[in-house]
């Protein structure tokens, strides 16, 4: 008879494995549903605790069920379980790695707990684990397009943008018609400068079949892209699908307002003021277009609702100053700006983007306002200012100082700042061109031509370097070799805008060699492209007025450019001088008052003032005119003025002094005259 095996011996049997109980797992997964119910749509929170204990019986019935499992991590996640849920998840990932439930409970998971933290290293750690678990949920399901996107959005999150890039294209290439594929594509397009790509992927989208958000964010690139007119055109589109769509209102009453379509402008900032009466941006650009039109009690009238409904606002104070710029109370404007100069001032030097927009504005304003003034030295030491800001504002501070020097007739200034500006800054070639410029005026010909030109470098920078040189040549009425270069810098110009710039440049150089037709030819294509381009309608209309013909035309094209930019002294001036080509010489003189308001120093504007003068028989006002347009030339730089112009304004200012004496030797004898009537 065999012994009967050991207690030791029997423990290493393996167990028996038994069957699943699938029918006692159903019973008590439906009491942990029953249980899970009243926690979550009951609000009866004391049955959680049964709820558990329920699905973890039934897999004890049923321990290979995966709904089972997931069930129990997913009770867990949603009764704020959060470590049981993930090791319950995990449990099942490390049984089963193809789990694909288990693995979007783990994303849901981690994705959750990201919103719930501030960044950090814990953050960071989430956000990995993430993507680990999205990364294995393309690869289990690929077709899916929300997987896609949301494992692309992560990746934007992590900052690996060439992966999200990829998620994106593989989730629209999935399904070409879903908006959040096409967003997300366009936005990682434009956040890597693609900005043709990104607008190539909304343009895509049947124009009938694009949503709201597609046409808003298509519009955002076309504004990028500085496209007003694109721009444009797609918020309008989005205004058609949802009228009242603020957004999209506001986008497309800014871009009509940088278009100078300010009719149309002005009723949307209206309607957009109707819809949300506390939106102060609306009334301080309705204010903006009022002041533009000349119509200033309005304006301050519609500043003071925006200064109601935010009393510090900064915006505010600077369209005030804008205003009393505007009427002439130059002290006044000048205040305001040092107060906002003042305000956003930071002594460590430390400035958001933002902040340095804002101080870059008040200074260069404030800076223009002291030019205004005549006040030289307070201008430059604005500037001054914005160049301790660095980087390309500092550049831009630089530009300004040297044209001011210019302006005010310190060559040798202009001449040491532009040294100074190219020394500090080799690398930037705007300030290198401007220093050869400067050269070249105080003439030092050769080594000015020289430095402009070791800048070309065979890259696309040349173009400015091209256009530079020419401006250069055309100043010195080297006009063939001026074309050359225009015809070189003609080769790497691709864009509207570099286009216009072209034409312009070509008008400018045909006009100054008396090729007045060949130059309306220039400005006028530029105006066919863009029917706002102030610069273009200033010189036509100039040019017609100093040429004495169509004179109509020259005073329309003008009004339109001082709509667009009525403190523009240049512009005044043009409008003024057509205004006394066709005889009207009261308002002559008022355009020509407010230019010399803007530009005390350019002495064109006086010797136009003393014409006028002269013509209404003010010939002491006239003389005092053209002497102090005199001493502007003869601190100019030749380049800046005609030697005729010159030749003619010394015979009227003599002749004018000649006529004032006889006028006084008449009124001396006349007094002097012995009383013959008895």
């Amino acid at each position: 008879m065999a012994a009967a095996p050991s207690f030791a011996a029997q423990s290493t049997l393996a167990p028996a494995v038994l069957p699943p109980d699938r029918a006692a797992a159903y019973y008590h997964y439906s009491l942990a549903h029953l249980y899970e119910d009243m926690v979550t749509n009951y609000g009866r929170p004391e049955y959680a605790a049964q709820a558990i204990e329920e699905y973890k019986l039934a897999l004890q019935d049923d321990p290979t069920s995966k709904d089972l499992a997931t069930g129990l991590a997913d009770m867990y996640f949603r009764l704020g379980r959060i470590r049981d849920s993930v090791l319950a998840a995990q449990d099942m990932v490390k049984r089963d790695p193809s789990n694909l439930e288990a693995h979007k409970l783990l994303a849901r998971i981690y994705v959750r707990s990201l919103g719930d933290m501030d960044q950090g290293t814990q953050t960071d750690q989430l956000l990995k684990q993430a993507i680990g678990e999205y990364e294995k949920i393309v690869e289990l399901e690929p077709a899916n397009v929300e997987n896609r996107l949301m494992l692309g959005r992560l990746y934007s999150a992590d900052h690996s943008e060439l992966k999200a890039k990829q998620q994106f294209e593989a989730a629209h290439e999935l399904e070409p018609a879903s908006e959040d594929a096409v967003l997300n594509l366009a936005r990682v397009y434009s956040e890597q400068g693609q900005m043709k790509q990104a607008i190539t992927a909304l343009l895509a989208v049947p124009e009938d079949h694009r949503s709201v958000k597609e046409e808003i964010s298509l519009g955002s690139l076309y504004d990028q892209q500085m496209n007003s007119k694109e721009a444009i055109a797609a918020y309008r589109r989005a205004l058609a699908l949802e009228p009242d769509n603020l957004d999209a209102e506001r986008n497309l009453a800014q871009d009509l307002l940088v278009a100078n379509q300010l009719d149309e402008a002005l009723k949307t900032y209206q309607d957009i003021a109707a819809a949300d009466p506390q939106d102060p941006i609306a009334y301080i650009r309705i204010s903006e277009i009022q002041r533009r039109r000349g119509n200033y009690d309005d304006a301050l009238a519609t500043l003071k609702k925006a200064k109601a409904l935010v009393s510090d606002s900064l915006e505010v104070s600077y369209n005030e100053a804008l205003i009393d710029d505007s009427l002439g109370r130059l002290d006044d404007a000048s205040s305001v700006l040092q107060k906002l100069v003042a305000a956003t001032y930071h002594p460590d030097g430390n400035y958001t983007d933002a902040e340095k927009s804002n101080r870059v504005l008040f200074l260069d304003r404030e800076a223009n306002v002291f030019r205004e003034q005549d006040k030289t030295d307070e201008a430059i030491a604005a500037y001054r200012q914005m160049i301790d800001l660095g980087g390309d504002i500092a550049v831009r501070g630089y530009q300004f100082i040297i044209e001011t020097y210019q302006e005010s007739h310190q060559q040798d200034k202009a001449l040491a700042t532009s040294k100074e500006a190219a020394a500090k800054f080799p690398k930037k070639h705007e300030l290198t061109l401007a220093l050869a410029a400067e050269m070249v005026d105080a003439g030092d010909v050769d080594a000015g031509m020289k430095l402009a030109k070791d800048q070309l470098t065979g890259g696309p920078n040349d173009r400015e370097v091209h256009l530079q040189i020419a401006h250069m040549d055309t100043r010195m009425h080297r006009f063939a070799e001026a074309k050359v270069e225009l015809d070189k810098a003609a080769e790497l110009t691709h864009t509207p805008e570099e286009k216009a710039i072209l034409a312009y440049y070509r008008g400018e150089n045909f006009d100054r060699e008396k090729n007045e037709a060949d130059a309306e030819k220039q400005f006028r294509s530029i105006l066919a492209e863009d029917a706002n381009n102030a610069m273009a309608m200033n010189y036509l209309g100039f040019m017609f007025a100093e040429e004495g013909v169509k004179l109509d035309e020259a005073v329309t094209l003008l009004k339109h450019a001082v709509e667009i930019d009525p403190q523009n002294g240049a512009y005044l001036d043009s409008i003024g001088w057509a205004y006394f080509k066709q005889g009207h010489y009261d308002r002559a003189e008022q355009y020509l008052q407010q230019a010399i308001l803007r530009m005390p120093q350019d002495p064109s504007l006086h010797d136009h003032l003393g014409q006028i003068y002269e013509k209404t028989d003010r010939l002491k006002q006239a003389a005092a005119q053209w002497e102090i347009a005199l001493e502007g030339y003869r601190h100019s730089n030749p380049a800046d003025y005609d030697p005729a112009d010159l030749t003619r304004m010394e015979k009227h200012l003599e002749s004018a002094r000649v006529r004032l004496a006889k006028k006084d030797g008449q009124a001396d004898s006349s007094q002097a005259a012995p009383d013959t009537k008895q």
